[in-house]
C-alpha cells in the first residue's frame, strides 16, 4: 500500500471511529489527508469502497494473526489463551477499527452486511479451531 493511500486509510479510519460513517464525508477526509479529491478518486471510487477496504484488509490482519498464533500451539488451553490474548491486544491496538466494524454490524445497508459477514466468518473461523482442537484430543 503506497504512502497516500496508507493515510486516507488511516485519517478514515479515524473519522469513521469517532465522527461514524454517515456523518465523515469525503470532503473532510481529502482536508485532513490534505488530498486533492481526483487523488482520492484515484485510490477509491467512494466513501463506500473505503469503507469496504478498511474493513476486510482489518479483518485479513486478525485472522491472519490468529491462524499463526493458534497454528503454535499444541493444546485446547494454549490455543484458547492465544484467541484471548490476540483479541484483547486487536480491541487495546486496533481500537478505531473495533468501533468501526462493531459499530456498523448492524442494519441492511451494504456496509452492514459487510461487517456482519466478516464478523461470521471470524466466529466460523474460532469455532472451527476450537472444534478441531476438541475433537483431537
Amino acid at each position: 500500500m503506497n504512502r497516500t493511500k496508507r493515510k486516507i486509510f488511516e485519517t478514515s479510519m479515524n473519522l469513521f471511529a469517532s465522527k461514524g460513517y454517515d456523518a465523515t464525508s469525503i470532503e473532510e477526509i481529502t482536508s485532513v489527508v490534505g488530498v486533492a479529491k481526483g487523488t482520492l478518486y484515484y485510490h477509491f471510487s467512494s466513501k463506500e469502497e473505503i469503507f469496504t477496504f478498511l474493513v476486510e484488509e482489518g479483518m485479513k490482519l486478525l485472522q491472519n494473526s490468529m491462524s499463526i498464533k493458534v497454528a503454535s500451539c499444541s493444546n485446547l488451553k494454549e490455543k484458547l489463551k492465544a484467541i484471548l490474548l490476540i483479541q484483547i491486544k486487536v480491541m487495546v491496538k486496533y481500537q478505531d477499527f473495533m468501533t468501526i466494524v462493531l459499530s456498523e454490524v448492524l442494519g441492511n445497508d451494504s456496509r452492514n452486511l459487510t461487517c456482519r459477514k466478516y464478523v461470521f466468518e471470524y466466529i466460523d473461523m474460532l469455532e472451527n479451531i476450537i472444534s478441531k482442537s476438541i475433537e483431537n484430543r
